[in-house]
């Protein structure tokens, strides 16, 4: 049985970053889904597969994981760059681009 702990990215739909600050732990998938022939859709008889944990830190997280005896592996989260702009830069007479309406 292998889980994976990580930090989720942000939702790329929207702007908030909300659970983005826990870590999550989602249990590998241990047999492929299967087509129900008759309507199309697709199962699997593994319900640990449905199953995600939220924590409030890696340790936690990867504590949990030991105590349970299962392997696991961490990805760490990449960091994001911004750079702080303001709204004067849109029409800065130095700006890199071509302006046009």
């Amino acid at each position: 049985m292998q889980v994976r702990i990580y930090q989720p990215p942000k939702n790329a739909m929207q702007s908030g970053r909300a659970n983005t600050k826990q870590w999550l732990v989602e249990f590998e998938p241990e047999s492929a889904r299967e087509i129900d022939p008759l309507m199309g859709w697709t199962s699997s008889r593994d319900t640990q597969g449905q199953l995600r944990m939220w924590f409030e830190t890696k340790e936690e997280a990867v504590a949990y994981a030991q105590r349970q005896g299962v392997m696991y592996t961490v990805e760490e989260p990449r960091e994001r760059k911004t750079v702080p702009k303001g709204y004067g830069d849109n029409f800065s007479t130095t700006r890199l681009g071509r302006w046009t309406h």
